[in-house]
């Protein structure tokens, strides 16, 4: 059935969108006039699960349910009209831990509403509303296409930072997440100000770490070379993890999460960083097998570390996931369309 057939309280539609991992900054100062600059990945293990139906009145349960009520209030105001559905949070990234939950909460329900409303709104006409984009775009351009991303940093008129490459990343490739229950990255004000306290980023190790990644890192990306590849995330991470060391108490924010990844590099991990403000961290590996073995081993060597937890993750070349479905009330089942 075609979807304009549908009545509207028949549809419902669904959105999944991946966590990222923030593999660090470019250039911190703009010496050049663009400030920020970063690289990023989607991942799929991790990931927000939303689904919106009409109502009769803005509604919403699940995890991170008032911050989902939230987003459709700046989309009320934004747009100027009311928005009257039931928002149920399946699964939320969880907060505050360095894999994006805002940027991909908000965005997920700004697409439901697109599609559901017929707003005909893009990725980029939603991330301004909900005011993503401020320093990184790697969040927006995962939630867009998914992938490994550069973003170009912000420059005097930039609205949201320009993606400047996307590249697939090798599907056989694995990423070792490390979590720490007990902690959490800056956020919120505390992250501002930290910004505010930090002084000017070197010109010239910027222009370093943008040579290492231009002639170095993403070749090496392309040319299925992950220890080169990895060597370049590595010493970028060393470097803006130096650089914020003030304001998060060290190159890594959990000094359990660096153990831990001590240890991973020892057993032959390699890309060795901190996904923004922490505490979780992440390596590479070359296939499921070597990441699979080095999980068990972690897992047993940390055995005693209480809040330090071990993922095998796979990287996403894809956006997020919007599916309608066409929603049967009288027994409860959704269909897709």
């Amino acid at each position: 059935m075609p979807i304009n057939s549908l009545s509207h309280r028949e549809l419902r539609v669904r959105v999944v969108a991946p966590a990222r991992l923030h593999m660090g900054f470019l250039d911190l100062s703009g010496s050049l006039g663009r400030r920020f600059g970063s690289i990023g990945l989607a991942i799929n293990e991790i990931a927000t699960r939303v689904s919106l139906t009409p109502s009769d009145r803005l509604t919403a349960h699940g995890p991170s349910a008032d911050r989902a009520v939230a987003a459709v209030n700046k989309f009320v105001s934004a747009l100027g009209r009311e928005f009257a559905v039931d928002v149920h949070v399946e699964e939320a990234i969880p907060g505050h831990i360095g894999l994006g939950s805002g940027t991909q909460l908000e965005l997920a329900v700004g697409m439901a509403l697109s599609r559901l409303f017929d707003l005909d709104l893009a990725v980029r006409d939603l991330a301004p509303i909900v005011e993503r984009g401020a320093r990184s775009g790697i969040g927006i351009a995962v939630f867009e296409q998914g992938g490994l991303v550069v973003d170009g940093g912000r420059g005097e008129n930039t609205l949201i930072p320009p993606v400047i490459t996307r590249l697939e990343f090798p599907a056989d490739w694995r990423l070792i997440l490390v979590l720490d229950e007990r902690d959490s990255g800056l956020h919120g004000e505390d992250e501002i100000e930290a910004f505010r306290a930090l002084p000017a980023f070197p010109a010239e190790e910027a222009a370093h770490l943008c040579h290492l990644l231009l002639m170095k890192g993403l070749p090496a990306l392309v040319e299925r070379d992950i220890r080169g590849f990895g060597d370049v995330i590595a010493e970028l991470q060393r470097s803006i993890g130096d650089y914020f060391a003030p304001a998060q108490g060290g190159r890594f924010t959990s000094a359990d999460v660096a153990d831990a990844l001590s240890f991973l590099e020892s057993q032959g991990a390699v890309g060795i960083g901190q996904s923004s403000w922490g505490p979780t961290g992440f390596c590479l590996v070359e296939n499921a097998t070597q990441g699979g073995a080095l999980v068990r081993a972690a897992r047993r060597e940390f055995a005693g570390q209480a809040g330090i937890q071990f993922l095998l993750a796979t990287p996403r070349n894809q956006g997020a996931a919007v599916v309608f479905e066409r929603v049967d009330a009288s027994r409860e089942k959704s269909f897709r369309v």
